[in-house]
């Protein structure tokens, strides 16, 4: 019998927030089973396995970022969205590591095809027509991003850049910058060897 007041959004809830105190790797059925003060076994009527809470957390991680980058991307166009776009990324990892975390998660292919995350490539795509890129320039373009964005913030929340000089903000808006004028300047594609 299910108990009252769980659900599978709710836990879900709970394993983010658990995520975001103390880490995507520390989130399994029993510690959230902990955090309603129930039994393992009473989550099995909501969720079958801890994979799947860890699951249904990356969805929720890449619903609530889409739904920042959209708010953040309306009306803006070239270094304006890029930099809007960068931000909400580094934002939400910084408001919320293990959600972020959580949306890095390795998502099976019809599960991937019906999350957020189709959002953010569309988002990152729309954001690049600012930039008139071509396919197939324009997917590596997105496949840059993706790499600088994530790159940049999972060094920098591990630490990686506290102990030198420049702050990591100056670092941030200098890399943006670069960013901004790569994508303005394309390089063209070597032409085929013959």
């Amino acid at each position: 019998m299910a108990r009252a007041g769980l659900t599978a959004e709710r836990l879900a809830r709970a394993g983010a927030e658990l995520a975001d105190e103390a880490g995507f790797d520390q989130v399994t059925l029993s510690a959230v089973a902990r955090r309603f003060d129930v039994k393992v076994a009473s989550l099995y009527s909501h969720l079958a396995s801890s994979q799947e809470l860890k699951t249904r957390i990356a969805l929720l991680a890449l619903e609530e970022m889409a739904d920042r980058v959209a708010a953040a991307l309306a009306g803006r166009a070239g270094k304006d969205a890029l930099t809007a776009f960068a931000d909400v990324y580094r934002d939400y990892a910084r408001e919320h590591p293990g959600r972020y975390a959580a949306a890095q998660l390795r998502l099976d292919a019809e599960t991937a095809a019906a999350s957020a995350g189709v959002r953010h490539a569309q988002m990152t795509r729309a954001l690049l027509r600012g930039y008139d890129l071509a396919e197939p320039d324009q997917t590596h373009a997105v496949r840059m991003l993706g790499s600088v964005f994530h790159g940049y913030i999972s060094l920098e929340m591990g630490g990686g850049f506290s102990h030198s000089a420049p702050d990591t903000q100056e670092t941030w808006s200098r890399m943006l910058d670069a960013l901004d004028a790569l994508l303005r300047n394309w390089p063209a594609a070597d032409p085929p060897a013959s």
